[in-house]
């Protein structure tokens, strides 16, 4: 199947798609619309660079009982457990978590886990492993 215009020919249709790859390409292009005015200006030589972390903290609202740095981890440890795993074992979650080709970081604190333990939720597997959990959920 030929995409094309049955009402123009293909001069005019590619002419008609110049007119609008600013619209449907977005910002950033050679057809964008953007005015030069109020695109920011790149921080100088002797600048800091802008961060969205003030103070340290890599992100806000992190839960009580938690850092954001302990969010952070805790999201990386869940990222190579799949749902499938769970609720699983040890030697569950260390297989499960190799299939997902996780680092070795990952499966080494995997290996720590007590043998002969079901654990339903990925916050169980990081209790489980030393870490504090939020204190409130919501």
């Amino acid at each position: 199947m030929e995409r094309g215009s049955s009402k123009h020919g293909p001069r005019v249709d590619e002419q008609m798609s110049r007119e609008v790859s600013g619209l449907v390409q977005g910002p950033g292009t050679g057809g964008s619309r953007v005015d030069e005015s109020r695109v920011p200006e790149p921080a100088g030589e002797d600048q800091p660079e802008p961060t969205t972390a003030p103070a340290g903290e890599l992100r806000t609202g992190a839960p009580k009982g938690m850092s954001s740095e302990d969010v952070e981890r805790r999201s990386r440890l869940g990222r190579f457990i799949t749902m499938a795993a769970l609720p699983g074992d040890r030697e569950t979650l260390i297989a499960n978590a190799r299939d997902n080709e996780a680092p070795a970081d990952i499966v080494a604190e995997l290996e720590r886990l007590p043998e002969g333990t079901r654990y339903q939720t990925i916050s169980e597997v990081w209790a489980a492993l030393g870490h504090k959990n939020e204190t409130t959920r919501w």
